[in-house]
């Protein structure tokens, strides 16, 4: 039991990921998401910054039994299916963890269609809504 706790632990990092904040900006702009839905690659640069800092193993678990997950935090009460907790799955995805961010980088594009845009995630609201973003660009050469 032991044995097989560790390896599944082992596999969980090996497949772990923090990137850089700059080879993060120039994965999400080559994602397409610089301008997605009027946002700006500063802001999603910020935001994954708060959210996740960059890591695409975060998990947080919330008050209400939900779990946000990943490099974006994407919720599984409403984005994701975990095969826990799962209300909308309103990205039809079964959320797992992993450094290939194309499941993640999906999501949020259909995150940020809602109502309420970026300021879905707290993250970008409360540390980068209305402030300067540019030192989240500088020396990318973006």
């Amino acid at each position: 039991m032991m044995k097989s706790l560790f390896f599944l632990l082992l596999v969980a990092v090996a497949n772990a990921k923090r990137f850089q904040r700059c080879e993060w900006a120039h994965k999400l702009k080559d994602s397409g998401m610089d301008g997605y839905r009027d946002v700006s690659l500063a802001d999603w640069v910020c935001l994954t910054k708060w959210e996740s800092d960059y890591d695409t193993m975060k998990t947080h678990h919330n008050n209400d039994g939900s779990t946000d997950f990943g490099i974006f935090q994407i919720n599984n009460r409403w984005w994701c299916n975990d095969k826990i907790m799962s209300f909308r799955n309103g990205c039809q995805i079964n959320y797992l963890l992993s450094d290939d961010v194309t499941v993640a980088i999906n999501c949020a594009k259909r995150v940020v269609t809602d109502p309420q845009g970026i300021a879905a995630w707290y993250g970008w609201r409360n540390h980068c809504q209305g402030r300067d973003l540019t030192p989240y660009l500088d020396g990318c050469g973006l």
